[in-house]
């Protein structure tokens, strides 16, 4: 994520942001400019300082303080390009839940932001009901099943359990699992690999070469996963996919490298950002890993994976000197880099020339 500025004092802003803490002004994020912009008018309409003072409004769910994207003049929606993909927001009478959920759509915007930058169709079910990408945000107690809710994907709806908006419950289910890694941005960048499976591999012709790199999905997905449950994955799992979860089946594969590669591109924007350079004696060549190029604009996976291995040995050592887990638990196998190409070129078809450009 890029470190903004405001335009009103020159602090610093962060993608989160809804007040610049130095100057006290409102700020929001401008989803048509990639940006932060400091503002001053309001309440109903806003004039943006980092858009030349034109006019904007906030999304309508930041009356709930869980959404800081503003909407231009003009737009008639009342929603933002990411909060109006949801169909099913949790129970607000429920107070914890304002919490949760607020969490749970700064991680969404988060990677509904990448989608913008790399100009990936995702329209919303009311746009494409066929096609088109919602959520639903649901608690154990309303499930429509009457069971507990399970977080996955189905056919372009993504359904997420509330309670991974609270800290301790997901570390919970973390360990209880067994993975070395669970957060909710983790969530919605697996499940959006599988809409985009969808899209971009069975929708667009891809199917051959899919599966010339991840293998046959035509093989039983319930079987699959059954026996990945029962029997756990191959001893050799770690010689050919980026998480034990990856070799259960050629879709999860997928999901989990999809979301790799988005992990890789954002955080090492946000080291662009920070102007972080990992220069230690265990980097073989300081200039492969020197981060001065968009990762969003990646010659190729290998150069984005040159930067992100010596980046993540630094990383997790500063984490294990606080007495944390790993930042990173991954190992990225020659396999995995043949994958993450695979992600890049897909992505760099799929791009939309009817939807904003690339921010630099």
């Amino acid at each position: 994520m890029q470190l903004f500025e405001c335009q009103g004092c020159r602090s610093a802003l962060h993608f989160e942001n809804s007040q610049c803490l130095t100057c006290g002004r409102a700020v929001g994020y401008l989803q048509d400019r990639f940006k932060m912009s400091a503002l001053e008018g309001g309440p109903q309409r806003f004039e943006a300082l980092g858009a030349q003072r034109q006019g904007y409004r906030f999304c309508d769910n930041a009356q709930y303080g869980v959404c800081n994207w503003l909407i231009p003049d003009g737009d008639a929606d009342a929603l933002c390009d990411s909060c109006r993909h949801n169909r099913t927001i949790p129970d607000l009478s429920v107070p914890e839940n304002v919490a949760r959920w607020g969490k749970i759509e700064l991680a969404k915007r988060l990677v509904i932001r990448a989608l913008l930058r790399w100009r990936l169709p995702h329209p919303s079910k009311v746009d494409d009901p066929e096609r088109g990408l919602a959520f639903d945000f649901l608690a154990d107690s309303g499930a429509p099943s009457g069971g507990p809710v399970m977080t996955g994907h189905d056919n372009g709806l993504i359904t997420l359990n509330i309670e991974e908006g609270d800290d301790a419950e997901r570390e919970k289910r973390r360990t209880s699992l067994g993975e070395p890694y669970r957060t909710l941005v983790g969530h919605f960048r697996h499940e959006i690999g599988h809409y985009y499976w969808d899209r971009l591999v069975r929708d667009g012709g891809r199917l051959e070469a899919f599966r010339a790199v991840f293998g046959d999905e035509r093989a039983d997905y319930g079987q699959s996963l059954k026996r990945h449950y029962e029997q756990g994955p191959p001893t050799d799992w770690g010689n050919h996919f980026i998480s034990a979860y990856a070799s259960s089946h050629p879709w999860e594969d997928f999901a989990e490298t999809w979301a790799h590669y988005l992990h890789i591109v954002e955080a090492l924007e946000t080291a662009r950002s920070y102007g972080i350079d990992v220069r230690a004696r265990f980097v073989s060549d300081p200039e492969a890993a020197k981060i001065d190029f968009n990762p969003y604009n990646a010659p190729s996976a290998e150069r984005l994976v040159d930067a992100w291995t010596p980046l993540t040995v630094a990383l997790n050592a500063i984490n294990r000197s606080m007495g944390q887990h790993d930042l990173y638990p991954f190992v990225l196998n020659e396999s995995v880099l043949g994958k993450l190409e695979f992600m890049r070129e897909l992505i760099s078809e799929a791009k939309d020339a009817e939807l904003a450009p690339l921010a630099a």
